[in-house]
């Protein structure tokens, strides 16, 4: 299976889970070349096939654009390969769970063990820091290299009021961890519920963190839900 047609496959996925809308966008570093990257032209991840990739330098410029219109919010992706050499694949969403954590006093904290990625930190940035405003998104590098610093080495980081960066080392991972990343936010928001004000949440601890994180890269995930988008894909072909 080629990288592209993987990528197209992880977009639909996560268009599929919800993650991200019309608007979110997945890349991936190349593998022959780590100072450029591969996503989709802009148009809905839904919608996205092969030819619909384009290749990125690190400055976040098309190489060969072919008449496409790349995504504004480009500069996330850049920045970020610039500043993680080890990341492999990006992940801008409009989480709908996680989104209500950007923007209160709430933090993100891991809840069950397939999200215990969460422990390693989740920033959230606020671009009013960066620039006042703003649209609120990520049009140039800049504002980019602002996001990929408050991300630093950390799994993901919230976009307040806007949605969320996840990053991995691999597509499986930054996928897994998108699903997962909206999962513990919506499993974090009914134990508060059932909680009450009084309550107590038992959140994993450190350890626990640590035990998963090393064992956790996504790969039967990825593999169940790349084969059954990969049947679907080929009956839209012979449909």
């Amino acid at each position: 299976m080629s990288m592209f047609q993987d990528l197209v496959i992880a977009y639909r996925i996560l268009a599929e889970h919800g993650i991200i809308d019309a608007y979110g966008h997945i890349s991936v570093r190349s593998t022959s070349n780590p100072e450029r990257f591969w996503m989709a032209r802009s148009v809905a991840p839904e919608l996205v096939t092969e030819a619909d990739i384009m290749e990125f330098d690190m400055d976040s410029q098309p190489v060969d654009a072919q008449g496409r219109s790349p995504v504004n919010e480009r500069f996330i992706h850049g920045e970020v390969y610039k500043l993680r050499p080890e990341v492999m694949a990006v992940v801008h969403n409009h989480s709908p769970s996680v989104i209500p954590f950007s923007c209160t006093n709430t933090t993100l904290q891991p809840i069950f063990h397939m999200s215990a990625f969460i422990g390693l930190g989740v920033p959230n940035w606020e671009i009013r820091e960066a620039r006042a405003g703003t649209d609120m998104l990520v049009r140039d590098s800049y504002l980019g290299e602002s996001l990929a610093r408050k991300l630093d080495k950390h799994p993901a980081a919230l976009m307040r009021g806007h949605g969320a960066v996840v990053v991995g080392e691999s597509l499986a991972i930054a996928i897994g961890r998108s699903v997962y990343l909206e999962q513990n936010a919506r499993m974090q928001f009914q134990a508060e519920i059932l909680a009450g004000p009084d309550g107590a949440i038992t959140f994993m601890d450190e350890s626990e963190v640590a035990a998963n994180v090393v064992w956790q890269e996504y790969g039967r995930f990825w593999n169940l839900v790349r084969n059954k988008m990969l049947k679907k894909l080929e009956a839209e072909k012979t449909a």
